[in-house]
């Protein structure tokens, strides 16, 4: 360890006290608790409730330190800080509880609610600035008013005092724990909670592992260990969007590849995973940065099972931030992280009866949560299908779809399928018509109304996709090779398991004109 990281991580050891005196002024001790998220865990696993804190999310604690410090060292009145969110509710909770003005600038795409929460904690201390669309040109607008103002920044990572606040998660962790964690898994933006935590769990459990879990598109910090320096990404995934850092703080950096023994990166998939993980276990919703601490501890026990076994583990809930309409992304994605659903393109004959006879022989047993086709040439037809399961019901899956000779790829990661892009080509179609079509969510529901319509039309166009609810809805194109065919077809859906309604003529064209 160097002199210069020696001095720094003192500076910091004699700070944490101080923040541990002064932060409760805005905010209260949050709960930890004991959680299991698999009945295949085989450790103790406890979760930091961070996001029932003040502002949802552990941020209070060092803007609240940071603000205060720096106000009574620089006797400053007004104070500039620039977020994606929660720091800016930190630092909007700590000006109007001390009386002072505040500067804060966010990105354009900042989540209104997020927008909204630091009005709300702020009163009329705060101006809230939108600049730039990222984070980081929040920060360089917010710099260069700085420089221009003469007013105080308050950095959300990149601070001795910012970092002392957030450690005082640390210092109620082991106040709350009667034994010493073998493991913490901690999520990594600039690197200020995660160097802060780490550092002084460190100091008074020394034996303990700390893994830094990051966003695969989002780690600097292990990109900044690896080669030894500072190391800026050129760009960086937003999703979780309360650690889309692009570099680390310098003092950060200097603290964490001290006392960080390891590091995992996890996809947008695998944090989704461990969000519904959460929600299924403790009716719990985090923000996806909130839940990736889980999502290393996941990734990391599939490949050091027997290291885990019955170890005492740490992550930390950092917040819960999270606009809404993100949810059903969320939950698409939660499935494919936890491996769960596979997306099939099949290749089959464009003929009556090929969509069918390849369910019942090959499908019967698998729960389909989706179908995606459109009619795009007259001999072959490509049907996507998304199955959930294990590993070996695919695996079952892809050797009887060989056995039989059927073209198949797995395409699940692939673009197309991660915005539901369906191709179809409407000159093909023959006098379609199109009905919104339900049916009891259950398996082979679907597969038996296929089964009684298969004499009298054709599917020119299929999309359906599992909402959850106990009514599966599709929209559906049909054809027919007669008109009497037509009317077979509407007499045998009355008689049917499914409803269907006929789309309106407006959106039937829009359709059609595709």
């Amino acid at each position: 360890m160097t002199d210069m990281t020696d001095n720094l991580l003192e500076k910091f050891y004699n700070e944490v006290p101080k923040a541990k005196q002064e932060v409760y002024a805005v905010g209260d001790i949050t709960p930890l608790e004991q959680v299991q998220l698999s009945d295949a865990d085989d450790f103790d696993l406890y979760i930091k409730r961070e996001d029932l804190g003040p502002i949802n999310a552990y941020k209070w604690r060092g803007g609240y330190n940071a603000v205060l410090n720096h106000h009574r060292n620089d006797d400053c009145e007004t104070i500039v800080a620039a977020s994606a969110g929660n720091h800016a509710q930190g630092v909007a909770l700590a000006a109007n509880k001390l009386g002072l003005q505040a500067k804060i600038f966010m990105p354009l795409a900042a989540p209104i609610m997020k927008q909204q929460a630091v009005l709300k904690h702020g009163g009329s201390s705060v101006e809230l600035i939108l600049e730039g669309d990222t984070y980081n040109d929040a920060g360089d607008a917010a710099k260069a008013y700085v420089s221009k103002t003469g007013y105080t920044y308050i950095h959300p990572f990149d601070d001795i005092y910012t970092m002392a606040g957030q450690a005082t998660i640390a210092d109620e962790i082991i106040e709350q724990s009667d034994t010493p964690f073998d493991y913490a898994f901690l999520q990594i933006g600039g690197g200020g909670m995660a160097g802060a935590v780490a550092a002084w769990l460190k100091k008074h459990w020394p034996a303990i592992k700390i893994i830094g879990v990051e966003g695969i598109e989002q780690d600097c910090m292990g990109a900044s260990v690896k080669n030894k320096e500072l190391t800026t990404l050129d760009s960086v995934d937003t999703f979780c969007d309360g650690t889309a850092v692009t570099r680390p703080g310098d003092l950060t950096f200097s603290i964490c590849q001290q006392v960080i023994d390891d590091y995992v990166t996890v996809t947008n998939e695998e944090v989704s995973a461990q969000i519904k993980a959460l929600w299924d276990a403790k009716r719990v919703v985090p923000e996806p940065s909130g839940a990736m601490g889980l999502a290393g501890l996941s990734k990391y026990n599939k490949e050091h099972k027997a290291e885990l076994k019955n170890k005492k583990i740490l992550t930390i809930i950092c917040g819960a931030n999270m606009d809404f309409n993100k949810l059903a992304l969320i939950s698409s994605k939660s499935v494919i992280g936890d491996d769960k659903r596979r997306y099939y393109r099949l290749e089959l004959p464009e003929q009556e009866g090929s969509l069918l006879k390849v369910l019942e022989t090959h499908f019967a047993n698998s729960n389909v949560s989706e179908f995606m086709y459109g009619k795009i040439h007259e001999k072959h037809a490509w049907q996507t299908i998304a199955i959930d399961g294990q590993e070996t019901d695919f695996k079952q899956l892809e050797e009887s779809l060989k056995s039989a000779n059927i073209e198949f790829s797995d395409i699940t990661m692939d673009a197309d399928i991660r915005y539901k892009i369906i191709n179809y080509n409407p000159a093909l179609f023959k006098d379609p018509l199109f009905l919104n079509v339900q049916f009891p969510e259950r398996k082979g529901a679907l597969r038996d109304f296929l089964r009684q319509i298969s004499k009298s039309a054709s599917i020119c166009y299929f999309n359906y996709a599992y909402s959850g609810e106990t009514i599966g809805r599709a929209l559906m194109g049909f054809e027919f090779e007669t008109p009497e065919n037509q009317s077979r077809f509407l007499t045998d859906i009355k008689q049917s398991v499914v409803t269907c309604t006929e789309v309106d003529e407006k959106t039937t064209t829009r359709i059609l004109k595709h």
